[in-house]
């Protein structure tokens, strides 16, 4: 797995795995819609507004908290500090859940149905391949500490 596309994947920040993604969506656009039916502009606008404001602060609140502790937000590097205050008390990876708020948000705001139906994709990658590595660093780095972390605080929400 040294050269596959999944391992020179995790090089890329996860936040522009969100945004490749939503922008291949949105070339699918201009061929055609997914078929998915809205509810209507303004419903679509003003919930997709509601989202993407909830999770850019759930992300930037996280990053912040990260960025405060002086610790790490790649993948696989060596963590400083186990963060569990904040949005972490909630979940294990807010960062994440805020970057997929902030991504359903601004489809409704633009009204655009491909790249909900690509989120997936995005959020399988993640799940599968970025957290586990991530949460075997973790485990590597704080044993106990991250061991009770994780039976006390779910993975998403």
């Amino acid at each position: 797995m040294s050269g596959s596309p999944v391992r020179l994947l995790l090089h890329v920040p996860v936040p522009w795995v969100f945004v490749g993604c939503y922008l291949l969506g949105v070339g699918l656009e201009r061929f055609g819609p997914a078929g998915i039916r809205s509810a209507g502009p303004w419903i679509g606008s003003t919930a997709g507004a509601v989202l993407f404001i909830a999770g850019a602060v759930i992300a930037g609140w996280s990053l912040w908290i990260f960025h405060r502790a002086r610790t790490t937000t790649t993948p696989g590097e060596r963590s400083n500090a186990l963060i569990t205050r904040g949005p972490y008390r909630f979940s294990r990876n807010p960062m994440y859940v805020g970057l997929t708020l902030a991504y359903v948000g601004e489809a409704g705001i633009l009204g655009q149905n491909w790249p909900l139906v690509l989120l997936p994709l995005t959020l399988a990658y993640v799940n599968w391949i970025v957290i586990p590595l991530e949460e075997s660093r973790l485990s590597e780095v704080f044993p106990a500490e991250y061991t009770e972390y994780r039976a006390r605080v779910r993975r998403w929400i």
